[in-house]
């Protein structure tokens, strides 16, 4: 546990949505009515971390556990039946990325709730990201209204309400359940079995337009850490290193694992982390670290940690594509059980797709193999 992060909590829940610069409007709330409706949670996850510091296996569980119940509590029975499910449901696993009318979505949306309840369903998310996933996960949202105003009319219906919260199981620190956050171009699953967080992937977070072009919010660009820092070390390969780290001069139309329920074990293509310069593993290291410090600090750093005691030879980047701005690219970062796409190809190379998998444990299948044989083995 990082014990940093406790004194912090209660101020990042409260940044996370007065210091968002491009929320949706129903996001965007005024400081007295933000600490009414949240202080009572805050106060409720800080005495839980306080209280439990020391003794409770895994801290991040036990917050979302309580965040979740909270956000529950204040569901009508009509709605919780739309947002909870059982464990085994096959819906825990289908996910997507695609607008809703490509994929039907389960679970209850924005679009349903009362502003009180999606300011809970807000501080739910906020109980497990840090201040940057937040940010990265209101502006894609907010991307929405982007396109709806472009095309008002266009084959799908943009919304940055369309976004939907569904649970498998009941939220507790004993036994296993897990809940979705997912709309267009933002899924994020999580799973906790016998009171630690068992999972936080499949994550796919995406932005259309990739970087906002006309209007009042010109140049936004949501992921740009995620492309840009991949380019610098792409651009920083000797002649020798390009040879292996660039892999194919055509970027792929789309991520290779697309939005399966498990994600096939790619060929490590690429160049070998222990191939590059110690400035280079560095930037390699930040482009992860990009990704990972979406999550608040106590779950990217077990990921990370994790990373750091793989060997060097056996985690490969390796870019497809332009190396030039505005010009279609992609790239993939893999560890042997871990692995990072990244696609901008689509529309003038201006429309991102990303994903973080865990090639053994998405959505938690090796620790909730472990729970189930432990607790209903014959």
């Amino acid at each position: 546990m990082n014990c940093r992060f406790i004194p912090r909590f209660k101020e990042q829940v409260e940044m996370s949505i007065l210091e968002l610069p491009f929320t949706p409007r129903w996001i965007r709330l005024s400081e007295m009515k933000f600490l009414r409706i949240l202080k009572p949670l805050s106060f409720v996850l800080v005495l839980s971390i306080s209280s439990s510091a020391f003794s409770h296996p895994d801290q991040a569980a036990s917050d979302m556990t309580n965040a979740a119940n909270a956000f529950l509590a204040t569901l009508k029975p009509d709605q919780k039946a739309k947002a909870t499910f059982k464990l085994d449901d096959n819906n825990r696993t289908r996910w997507h990325f695609v607008p809703t009318e490509m994929h039907t979505r389960h679970g209850l949306s924005f679009r349903e709730m009362q502003q009180d309840q999606q300011h809970m369903a807000y501080a739910l998310l906020a109980s497990v990201m840090s201040v940057k996933g937040l940010q990265k996960s209101a502006q894609i949202m907010s991307l929405e209204q982007i396109l709806n105003d472009a095309n008002p009319e266009g084959r799908f219906a943009r919304d940055p309400k369309w976004y939907f919260l569904s649970f498998f199981g009941k939220p507790s620190i004993e036994g296993a359940w897990g809940w979705r956050f997912e709309g267009h171009h933002l899924s994020l699953s999580f799973t906790v079995v016998d009171g630690h967080i068992a999972s936080v992937t499949p994550s796919f977070w995406g932005t259309n337009p990739g970087k906002v072009l006309t209007g009042p919010r010109k140049g936004l660009q949501v992921l740009a850490n995620e492309e840009n820092y991949a380019r610098t070390l792409a651009k920083s390969f000797t002649k020798k290193q390009k040879n292996a780290g660039i892999i194919a001069e055509k970027a792929p139309a789309d991520i290779i694992t697309k939005a399966d329920r498990k994600a096939k074990r790619l060929n490590p293509l690429g160049i070998a982390a222990s191939k590059m310069k110690k400035k280079q593993i560095t930037q390699l290291w930040t482009i992860i670290e990009e990704y990972l410090r979406n999550y608040r600090p106590d779950i990217a750093d077990k990921t990370l940690a994790s990373l750091e005691e793989a060997d060097l030879e056996n985690i490969h980047f390796g870019w497809a594509g332009s190396l030039k701005s505005g010009e279609g690219h992609y790239y993939r970062i893999q560890a042997p059980d871990f692995l990072i796409e990244y696609d901008n190809t689509q529309g003038g190379a201006n429309h991102v797709h990303c994903v973080i998998r865990d090639l053994k444990n998405d959505f938690g299948d090796d620790l909730l193999r472990q729970h189930h044989e432990k607790h209903h083995s014959n």
